[in-house]
């Protein structure tokens, strides 16, 4: 293991993706970790198929041409006279216009679950140890679903996705290609997990159409454990990280948070949208700069759902923020109401419900099998 993966423990040791020769090595199943038996057993009990009208059928409609996915507060380009003024008059655009925002949305969700899908299967590659690589292909085998689910529910409502914008295009291939694991852990199982809890809550709270709310939750029930082997990675390595080490992983993570945060939404990063309507991003984008003060971000950041709010919790809760960075993200968020709340993620509850249900579908037995899921995730 090369110093540059920063993992400081066996149980994530790594090798070169290329050095297969150590995969053979007999030491590797003679000393395979146990750390992660729980959260590889508790894959049976939320396992649900995409393609089983059981769990989920895509068929059910929606009335795509009358109703709105999103509300209007969902769709921040709605606050700016520019827009305003555009769709005075045009319903009809207009409930287009938000749809196509929701097609954005669940594009870039894609994006990110094959993002997450290629990563799992790449630690399968580096992982030594035999537990964490088991993981790693559980992983693997659940991102695969969530890219079926996502790609089924957008052709059902639209036909095809929207491409991956610039931004997140750039991140998840950096991820991906990462040859340090922290990058691979922390980039996918933190940063882009927790922007996706984010939205999937906040998709479950705030969309109009079940099939999204029942498809997120579905998602949420894996990615809860998807977060564990990360916070697994967090617990066993940042306290044993000197100064030095610490401060690549704080200030790769901030960097990332930085990046997403004033470009992730940016209406230059949705030209295509807007091109179809006849608007300009760019006089969008100056109206955007004119209203999005830090205190106006600070604001919408009280939101629990709020996408950089639960990703910036992911961080503080793994310990990666410290006095150093504390005072950059406090411009946004309030670590006091972070320690008020704990551990205690936004869309816990959520995932909950949803193994409930997938319990009882799969055992009819909901209420212990949701206690065996939780003995898993402690």
């Amino acid at each position: 293991m090369t110093s540059s993966h920063i993992t400081k423990d066996a149980l994530y040791d790594a090798v070169a993706p290329t050095d297969f020769a150590a995969m053979l090595e007999i030491d590797r199943h003679t000393g395979r970790s146990t750390a992660f038996d729980k959260i590889i057993s508790a894959t049976h009990d939320h396992f649900w198929d995409p393609t089983d009208k059981r769990y989920i059928d895509f068929d059910e409609p929606f009335d795509m041409e009358n109703q709105a996915l999103l509300p209007d507060h969902m769709v921040p380009a709605l606050e700016t006279p520019y827009v305003q003024e555009f769709f005075k008059d045009k319903p009809k655009e207009l409930i287009r216009f938000k749809n196509e925002m929701a097609r954005w949305q669940l594009s870039a969700i894609l994006h990110g679950e094959q993002g997450a899908l290629n990563l799992s299967a790449s630690l399968c590659h580096v992982l030594r140890d035999a537990g964490a690589q088991e993981y790693a292909a559980n992983q693997a085998r659940e991102e695969a679903r969530h890219v079926a689910a996502f790609a089924a529910y957008i052709k059902a409502r639209w036909g095809s996705p929207l491409p991956c914008g610039e931004v997140l295009k750039t991140l998840l291939v950096d991820i991906v290609h990462a040859p340090e694991v922290y990058k691979k852990i922390v980039g996918m199982q933190m940063l882009i997990e927790g922007l996706a809890m984010g939205a999937f809550a906040m998709i479950y709270k705030e969309w109009s159409d079940p099939l999204a709310r029942k498809l997120t939750q579905l998602v949420m029930t894996d990615e809860a454990f998807h977060h564990k082997f990360g916070k697994i990675w967090a617990d066993r390595t940042i306290p044993k990280l000197d100064a030095a080490e610490h401060a690549i992983v704080e200030d790769w993570a901030a960097h990332c948070f930085q990046t997403l945060l004033f470009n992730l939404v940016a209406p230059h990063q949705m030209r295509a949208i807007y091109d179809q309507f006849g608007l300009d991003p760019d006089i969008v984008m100056v109206q955007f700069q004119e209203m999005a003060t830090d205190a106006e971000r600070r604001e919408r950041m009280k939101e629990a759902t709020n996408i950089f709010r639960v990703l910036v919790k992911t961080l503080w809760n793994a310990n990666i923020i410290t006095d150093r960075t504390k005072a950059f993200y406090a411009m946004y968020v309030d670590f006091a109401e972070f320690e008020a709340e704990g551990e205690h993620m936004v869309g816990d509850d959520i995932a909950e419900d949803g193994i409930r249900f997938l319990q009882t579908v799969n055992f009819g037995d909901g209420a212990n099998a949701l206690k065996q899921v939780k003995i898993a995730a402690e």
